[in-house]
């Protein structure tokens, strides 16, 4: 009895027990709730496939869509202090730190590249919200800064993607002071002469919002993405009165000239080609590369065409 239940009855389970699926093959969008598998997700540049909701996208993500071959150079940005007023509130906020690297497996909330987009040279800077909500503290406004003096150290443009729930209150008032050293950077890029293109992602909000965020010379955003200060229930509960329908998404913002443009995220990329070489006085985008010729090709291009023969003038009759 011992054999049955120690041996033969184990294999007969381990042949038709159900075997687990991993849970990161699929993911569920949290607009309509279709299930969506990782690698067409991962092809649809994190947009549902089945109601085009847009989901968040890391910068990594974004930049190996954006950059030409997917290859661009991180540009480097000066270490805050860390732990400056020593907050605390259910855990320490080193603790909280080292939990936000360890889930996304970056450094801080935003990252800074440089590299071309459509044969454009640009620099880029992009918020992860995964990290600590895409929070605004001193590492960010130093990533500003440090993306804005590199754009006018090679005379680059900037193309800032924002994602963010506001100030990082770990950091109290010096979150807040990352309001105006931002705005001074963008300021450097205008005495510059250079363009200052900025794409809200969802969500944009808070002190984001109220700085760098609606700084730029051309604001696009992906669809239905929530732009605010204030969101809509803080509001709704002070004046005590029901939103319009749409209230603080990127289409009504459209409508009330706060955005000049309201694209799909696969359409992001042409698009912002072409406004970057036009505001650059630059040619039209190339579209594409002809093929290699092929050795036939290239073999009958190397032998001379034969001279045509002159043809004998016509006998007239006597």
């Amino acid at each position: 009895m011992n054999w049955i239940t120690n041996y033969v009855r184990p294999r007969i389970n381990s042949l038709f027990s159900r075997r687990e699926v991993p849970e990161n093959l699929w993911s569920k969008c949290p607009e309509c709730g279709t299930m969506l598998f990782h690698r067409e997700l991962a092809e649809n540049l994190n947009v549902c496939t089945n109601c085009d909701h847009h989901m968040q996208i890391s910068p990594r993500e974004r930049f190996a869509a954006l950059f030409d071959g997917g290859a661009f150079v991180e540009v480097k940005v000066p270490e805050p202090i860390a732990d400056p007023l020593q907050f605390r509130d259910q855990k320490k906020y080193p603790e909280r730190m080292k939990a936000a690297q360890k889930s996304t497996g970056e450094k801080e909330a935003m990252l800074v590249a440089e590299g071309d987009i459509g044969r454009t040279p640009i620099i880029a800077a992009a918020q992860d919200f995964s990290f600590m909500a895409g929070s605004m503290g001193m590492y960010v406004g130093n990533a500003i800064i440090a993306a804005a003096e590199r754009a006018v150290k090679t005379n680059r443009p900037l193309v800032l993607f924002s994602a963010a729930g506001g100030a990082r209150m770990q950091e109290g008032i010096l979150s807040l002071m990352q309001m105006p050293r931002t705005t001074v950077a963008v300021e450097m890029l205008r005495e510059a002469g250079l363009p200052y293109i900025v794409v809200l992602t969802h969500p944009t909000t808070g002190g984001v919002t109220a700085s760098y965020a609606m700084l730029g010379d051309i604001q696009i955003s992906e669809p239905n993405a929530l732009i605010c200060f204030a969101g809509p229930r803080v509001i709704e509960q002070t004046i005590r009165e029901k939103l319009p329908e749409g209230f603080q998404r990127a289409e009504y913002l459209l409508e009330h000239g706060m955005l000049d443009r309201v694209t799909h995220r696969k359409d992001l990329r042409d698009e912002l080609i072409s406004v970057l070489r036009m505001l650059g006085n630059l040619p039209a985008p190339t579209k594409g590369d002809l093929p290699a010729p092929t050795p036939e090709e290239l073999a009958a291009a190397a032998v001379p065409a034969e001279p045509a023969k002159a043809e004998a003038p016509a006998k007239t009759g006597g």
